[in-house]
């Protein structure tokens, strides 16, 4: 930068700054454009020093970009680009001209600065009531080493490696969708064929119940009727009770009517009744009664 004090801008305010940023943009407009800040540009460019000191033409930008950064200050320094608005104005919109602060003097910085006096690179003193505000290019260089330096402590994602994909045990399928639904399609028919039994075998038992108490009435019936009563076998409760006759020898209930007589064929003799009491079916045969164990003989 000190190597280029006193270079002055050729005819139609072209300068070498100005070619090599038209070159660098791909814009022929900047060859004859004001030149304080392309200046700072080229020597970044020159000292390796672009991502700290920015790439600008404009110098109201230029101050933003460093706002933007977390490197404006009020306090000058050597080597911070000082901004300044002509009209005395505090906002960096109304930036006019850019330089370097080569050192600080008490209230007054001793400066750098391209396009001075119409046409000069050359060393300036300035007061600092028209200065805006200063970009320090260390505080951007400190602020990228600490945004790398997070950046190296980030660990992406490792994915597994391809050939253990897929490897695992036969059982994990019962845990796939598929092998879900299959168990709950099972369940169901399961439970279902349950309650369909259960069901049929209630039906069953209901059915037995309702023979037994239609069936009660008919008996009482049957005995005013004087008919042989009927009677329920409960060793069998699921088939239709059957009817038994009253057995020899024991009385038929009072008012009970007699069976006719079925009627013969023609030729046969009538065969005669025996009397109640007679012939072997009438004598009986006291039971003896049953001694219990710790009764005296």
């Amino acid at each position: 930068m000190r190597q280029e004090l006193g270079y002055k801008e050729k005819s139609g305010q072209f300068t070498k700054f100005g070619q090599w940023y038209a070159d660098r943009v791909q814009d022929t407009q900047y060859r004859n454009a004001p030149w304080c800040d392309m200046f700072l540009a080229w020597a970044a460019d020159k000292a390796g020093l672009t991502n700290y000191v920015g790439e600008f033409a404009w110098t109201p930008s230029h101050a933003a970009w460093f706002i933007k950064q977390g490197a404006w200050t009020q306090r000058p320094e050597p080597g911070a680009l000082v901004f300044f608005d002509w009209r005395g104005g505090k906002s960096y919109k109304g930036i006019d001209h850019v330089g370097v602060v080569e050192r600080v003097d008490g209230k007054k910085i001793h400066t750098i600065e391209a396009n001075v006096d119409r046409v000069w690179l050359k060393r300036k003193t300035r007061e600092t009531d028209k200065v805006v505000g200063y970009g320090i290019p260390r505080l951007v260089k400190a602020e990228a080493e600490k945004l790398d330096e997070i950046r190296s402590t980030e660990r992406p994602f490792v994915s597994p490696p391809r050939s253990q994909i897929g490897q695992g045990s036969p059982l994990d399928v019962l845990g796939t969708p598929p092998a879900l639904l299959a168990a709950m399609v099972l369940l169901t028919i399961v439970l279902s064929l349950r309650v369909s039994g259960r069901r049929r075998g209630t039906h069953r038992r209901l059915a037995w119940l309702w023979r037994r108490r239609w069936n009660a009435p008919t008996a009482e019936k049957s005995r005013a009727r004087g008919q042989a009563p009927i009677r329920h076998n409960p060793a069998t409760p699921g088939e239709p009770p059957a009817r038994e006759r009253v057995p020899a020898g024991e009385k038929a209930p009072a008012g009970a009517a007699k069976k006719p007589a079925v009627a013969r064929q023609s030729g046969q003799p009538p065969r005669s009744r025996v009397p109640a009491g007679s012939g072997h079916a009438a004598t009986l045969h006291p039971t003896p009664k049953r001694r219990k164990p710790y009764e005296p003989s």
